[in-house]
């Protein structure tokens, strides 16, 4: 589903992030992807999603090759990715509408997005936020709000960028059941081993711009 080849990249002004990375992802997996900070954990996932652009390398996604921002218009619609700070990914008045903007952004209509608003808002014990303000919750609230976005989208793999930062065990515990309980393909890149022990078959290491098993 997703096959990285040879890709070089570096932020402007800075070192190399990635020098010949080379990474094949495929359908039904449940990886965990660890590494220091600024290894390019994120970084592997904004190229994933076209948010950046390598110096060099080839991005073949769901069997095509991306290239230009038109490319990954098709990308977008199919995976998810969640950010690791919130405020990112949250913009609407309300908690509600922030659930049902992807699914009203993907042709579904209105009553079809309030049932899935409801049905995932159930899925993350959110029922009691949907009224509230995105902007007023706590950064653990937050973080569980900005999963349910992309769920509600139904991608067919998630990309989630430290999915349980800031949250208390009882949110951990409800990331973790959901993820457990539904047939996702996901990559997960955090510090936790054991959340990544818990949820994934595999795990790979970032190390010097390279993605080692």
């Amino acid at each position: 589903m997703i096959k990285l080849k040879k890709l070089k990249f570096a932020y402007p002004g800075d070192r190399l992030v990635f020098n010949d990375l080379d990474f094949e992802y495929g359908n039904k997996h449940k990886i965990g992807i660890v590494g220091p900070n600024g290894s390019g954990k994120t970084t592997l996932f904004y190229l994933i999603m076209g948010l950046l652009k390598p110096q060099a390398g080839e991005i073949e996604i769901f069997d095509k090759v991306r290239e230009r921002e038109k490319d990954f218009e098709d990308v977008r619609k199919r995976i998810g990715l969640l950010f690791q700070n919130p405020d990112y990914q949250l913009f609407c008045p309300t908690v509600s509408e922030d659930i049902a903007f992807g699914p009203l952004n993907l042709g579904k209509t209105r009553e079809e997005a309030r049932e899935i608003v409801g049905k995932t808002s159930r899925l993350l014990g959110l029922e009691k936020y949907l009224d509230r303000a995105s902007y007023k919750l706590s950064w653990g609230e937050k973080r569980l709000v900005s999963l349910a976005t992309i769920v509600a989208m139904n991608p067919e793999i998630l990309l989630l960028d430290e999915p349980t930062a800031g949250l208390d065990e009882r949110s951990t515990a409800r990331v973790i059941d959901y993820l457990k309980q539904n047939d996702h393909s996901f990559i997960i890149a955090s510090h936790d081993m054991n959340f990544l022990r818990t949820l994934t078959d595999e795990i790979y290491l970032i190390d010097g711009g390279k993605i080692i098993f």
